[in-house]
């Protein structure tokens, strides 16, 4: 009954039902997710005009694309290429654009941080520089030699190597060649594995301080106080790149092994386990330093010239606000790790028995310079104990 009747309908209502189908069909797939072509033609098959209605239905039936927090690829700038098939073995960490890292904030349920940050004069920020305390003996020697070892294997396996000629260019097109997706592969990597110590070491004191019924001297507050800082810089790092799947894998391992490893050094001799953390530190102030020499060469990291820093930085660190650059960012947290160097070198020549922790209180009506949480008075290699008022 239906073919008969559609049969028998003259060439201009069919004219007229196809026109009114296709404009249905257009106004549709523009209020919808989906792209769909329409090609207007002269055939007056009704099954044409059936199947436009029914694409066109199913399209309306769509809910809108929700951006999502980390596998939109509308985020990040560097997303896979249809059909590339997937290494297992990535070391590489995709960038969020601008919008990612806006949507990557966590408005609900902030505290208050537990230590303040002292905050940074610009003279504090642009005055750091890469220093070295020669090792003065064999446990220094066998620290610097353990740290060295490190770094120099991460770096052969992620494909690192410092510029040689000073030509910001020399490695392009090899695998040596730094991008921002390398650089916070490496920025990760190095805080996950710096925010170790610090809680170790606090926790060990703090079960000594309960074990043996007296105070710790103030070094629990220092070390829990570096602790925090960072994971702030992890944090502030997983809301700009999100790493793979093997980064972390790795990472797993590597805080597995390091933390146990620590823990027992610190358990057996407390003053390797602080030279090991200094040294540490000196490695990542001069990984940051040559990161700032890179942000200086305009063009040659344009995600990181353009990027919004993540709110969580803006709100812990003091010199930061909504106009700060990545380049910002980065020379906070190279004071950071600038003072975690001069603290931690300090450690290593004390006594950390019976001495107090000289960063944690200053003595009043003295002459002399005394050290501080900030960079105001400071001195990279550590201070000798000689010099201190324990």
């Amino acid at each position: 009954m239906l073919s008969t009747t559609i049969t028998h309908r003259t060439p201009l209502m069919v004219a007229s039902s196809t026109l009114s189908a296709i404009r249905f069909a257009t106004s549709a797939t523009a209020t919808s997710a989906t792209t769909t072509t329409t090609t207007t033609t002269t055939d007056p098959n009704p099954h044409t005009i059936k199947h436009a209605q029914q694409v066109t239905t199913k399209s309306q039936l769509q809910p809108p694309q929700q951006i999502s927090f980390i596998s939109h690829d509308a985020e990040i700038h560097q997303p896979e290429e249809n059909g590339k098939k997937k290494k297992w073995f990535n070391w590489g960490t995709k960038i969020y654009t601008n919008d990612g890292i806006t949507h990557n904030d966590d408005p609900k349920f902030l505290t208050p941080h537990a230590y303040k940050h002292v905050g940074y004069s610009p003279a504090e920020l642009y005055g750091v520089e890469v220093t070295h305390k020669t090792p003065a003996n064999f446990r220094e020697k066998f620290c610097y030699g353990l740290i060295k070892t490190c770094r120099f294997w991460f770096d052969l396996v992620t494909g690192y190597a410092e510029p040689k000629t000073g030509d910001p260019n020399e490695y392009k097109g090899t695998r040596w060649e730094m991008t921002e997706s390398k650089w916070m592969t490496r920025i990760i990597f190095l805080e996950s594995i710096a925010g170790v110590p610090g809680s170790v070491a606090a926790f060990l004191r703090q079960l000594q301080s309960l074990r043996l019924l007296k105070r710790d001297r103030g070094f629990i507050q220092t070390y829990l106080e570096e602790a925090e800082q960072e994971r702030m810089h992890l944090l502030v790092a997983l809301k700009i790149g999100k790493p793979s799947l093997f980064t972390r894998a790795i990472m797993y391992v590597g805080q597995g092994v390091f933390a146990n490893a620590f823990f027992l050094t610190y358990m057996a001799n407390p003053n390797a386990a602080a030279s090991i953390v200094g040294y540490i530190e000196e490695e990542a102030c001069h990984t940051y330093t040559e990161l700032l020499k890179d942000l200086d060469n305009k063009g040659k990291f344009p995600i990181f010239e353009n990027m919004t820093i993540p709110k969580i930085a803006v709100e812990y660190w003091p010199g930061l606000n909504h106009q700060s650059t990545f380049k910002d960012l980065i020379l906070q947290i190279r004071a950071d790790e600038a003072k975690h160097r001069e603290v931690n070198h300090t450690f290593a020549n004390l006594d950390l028995q019976r001495d107090r922790n000289p960063f944690a209180l200053k003595i009043n009506d003295v002459d002399q310079p005394q050290p501080n949480m900030g960079l105001k008075v400071s001195k990279p290699t550590g201070w000798e104990r000689k010099d201190l008022i324990l």
